[in-house]
């Protein structure tokens, strides 16, 4: 069995190939790609796979865009740190999907699942639809996090940026830092993304913590954040574009 894995964080994928074998799945992997721009030229120069994983956030983009700009004659299984409002799109929309942090069981049972299939590659206006859903999920407006013995609310349209490190996330607003209980695709899904984008694999800023955008080598963008607590701002290549059409809405 071939299959490509789509997913922008190493150590997401390596989970992944670790739990499939752990399955007892034979497979093959031929790549793992993390942009939306490298998935559309792997499915141009390449034979369709037997199975995608494809995570839906990449560091480009959503995985949805591939669809729109090349032909995918693959089944998918997508695997999603949205939250439990979007998810029911999903379901609706009939979509395989796994919810991250991904469960063996709930792997198994989508192998499971594929395997007795007979459904062909994804169907674009059912993607479509898919994003349409998603786009409209409700966000979140505070999040609960620990402060000394108890814990506080921390209004999301405070939050300044938020990072992670070693495998942890944090938020900062003007007058602190703290960490967030969820990794940090899990709590960029939840988020207005008008309001915050995620510029690269590590950090996501709110639009409105950015007081001065500067041209970076390699054609990328560096950004002045509010409160930067030793962190700097660069915009991946990749992700340049978007950000920039990000600014102007």
């Amino acid at each position: 069995m071939k299959i490509l894995i789509i997913e922008d964080e190493t150590r997401a994928a390596n989970q992944l190939q670790l739990m499939l074998k752990a399955c007892g799945f034979d497979f093959e992997l031929l790549d793992v790609i993390d942009s939306v721009e490298d998935s559309v030229l792997w499915f141009q120069k390449n034979s369709a796979p037997d199975l995608v994983f494809m995570d839906i956030q990449l560091a480009d983009g959503l995985s949805f865009e591939i669809f729109q700009k090349t032909n995918v004659q693959a089944p998918i299984i997508f695997t999603t740190a949205f939250d439990q409002y979007a998810i029911q799109a999903f379901k609706v929309n009939s979509v395989d999907y796994l919810l991250k942090p991904i469960q063996k069981e709930d792997l198994e049972k989508a192998i499971d699942k594929f395997m007795k299939s007979t459904k062909p590659a994804m169907d674009a206006s059912l993607l479509q639809q898919l994003l349409s859903d998603l786009q409209v999920a409700p966000k979140r407006e505070g999040l609960l996090v620990k402060e000394g013995n108890g814990f506080v609310q921390v209004k999301v349209s405070d939050l300044l940026y938020c990072y992670s490190e070693d495998s942890i996330t944090f938020g900062v607003t003007l007058n602190k830092r703290f960490i967030i209980q969820e990794t940090l695709d899990e709590f960029f899904s939840t988020l207005d993304p008008l309001t915050f984008f995620k510029i690269n694999r590590g950090q996501v800023v709110a639009k409105a913590a950015i007081q001065k955008i500067d041209p970076y080598f390699n054609h990328r963008i560096k950004l002045s954040i509010a409160n930067p607590r030793d962190q700097e701002f660069i915009v991946s290549r990749p992700k340049t574009g978007d950000f920039k059409n990000w600014m102007n809405k």
